[in-house]
């Protein structure tokens, strides 16, 4: 064999090697990027869910404590702003909002034992516990696949590709400060 074709050869297997890196790095990062959209699919059905006990609850709390109209609306417009929400960011951030809404209902409900004693007001302070625990859950899945797929986009030499094809991060579902704080209630 001559010398060309030995390096057309090498120059084929090289373009072969390099395409095929291309395609696998380019399938595994839309797997990655499928898997957050998933992940976060299950989230929005569980803030909707959540979404639709708090009318429900309100109408509860509403008939025991008349004065608390303030906390009451609060909790309405926090669940608005989450079920009008049009992104990943501002659901986010309109679930920080309801989360601390709710706290503050559930520490105003504290006070009235008639209400803490209603049946329907136990069921659904139930049913909103397990949408919690549940979100809590599915946040924790939600951030794990949001850090495999940054993890893939942004280490060498997977980069290349996904800057190559315009793959975009994704934000992780954090707690913003406001909503670590314990609701302050007063009487």
């Amino acid at each position: 064999m001559e010398g060309w074709m030995i390096a057309l050869i090498i120059i084929a297997l090289i373009i072969v090697l390099i395409l095929l890196f291309v395609g696998t790095t380019y399938n595994s990062l839309v797997v990655l990027r499928n898997k957050v959209k998933d992940q976060w699919a299950q989230i929005d059905v569980l803030l909707k869910r959540r979404a639709d006990l708090i009318p429900n609850l309100v109408e509860t709390v509403k008939g025991y404590a008349t004065h608390e109209s303030e906390t009451l609306e609060n909790v309405i417009a926090a669940r608005n702003k989450l079920v009008g929400a049009k992104t990943t960011e501002e659901e986010i951030k309109a679930d920080g909002e309801l989360s601390r809404a709710l706290g503050r209902l559930m520490a105003v409900a504290e006070a009235y034992p008639d209400l803490k004693a209603n049946t329907n007001f136990l069921d659904l302070q139930n049913n909103l516990k397990e949408s919690e625990d549940k979100i809590q859950y599915a946040r924790q899945f939600y951030n794990d696949a949001v850090l495999n797929y940054k993890n893939k986009l942004e280490v060498f030499p997977s980069n290349i590709v996904a800057s190559l094809f315009k793959f975009k991060s994704e934000a992780f579902f954090e707690i913003d400060e406001a909503s670590k704080e314990a609701p302050k209630v007063a009487f």
